[in-house]
């Protein structure tokens, strides 16, 4: 309560503000916490690419009930023989699927430094399915996601 009233003071100067305390334009609100977000070893989607979640989703559905794994890569034109960014051939090895279940989330203490950890009660604990074709590319084994094999050029 200000000056005998309680409301919002857009009328009050330009408006730009909510409230007194705000001479700046609002911000949108910044989320500490992005549940999921890809770890290093995992890249983001290819830009143009719509409901890639969706597509690897029913991959993996689809690869773990095949009789032929074979044919199925062919049939999703995952490359056997590839080439990365930079030249270096890429053959690929394997294809891994694992399950994750989140249990408990990590939250920020304000100033940073340190974190709170709770568990998560049952209906927040999420479940998913995560893919990954393994190539060796002369020197080591290299863990890719669906997006980063769609970007390979294909050398066979």
């Amino acid at each position: 309560m200000h000056q005998g009233h309680d409301h919002d003071h857009h009328h009050h100067g330009n408006g730009a503000g909510a409230g007194h305390n705000h001479a700046g334009p609002v911000k949108n609100v910044v989320q500490w916490q992005t549940p999921h977000k890809a770890q290093p070893a995992e890249a983001e989607p290819l830009h143009g690419e719509p409901d890639l979640d969706l597509v690897e989703a029913a991959f993996v559905e689809g690869f773990s009930r095949t009789s032929d794994p074979t044919s199925f890569l062919r049939l999703a034109r995952i490359p056997f023989e590839a080439a990365d960014a930079d030249g270096r051939k890429l053959v690929l090895l394997r294809v891994e699927t694992d399950a994750v279940t989140d249990v408990g989330s990590l939250t920020p203490h304000l100033g940073g430094g340190t974190l709170r950890y709770d568990p998560l009660p049952g209906k927040m604990v999420a479940q998913r399915r995560r893919l990954r074709f393994v190539y060796f590319d002369g020197a080591g084994l290299r863990p890719l996601t669906l997006g980063e094999v769609r970007g390979l050029s294909s050398s066979s």
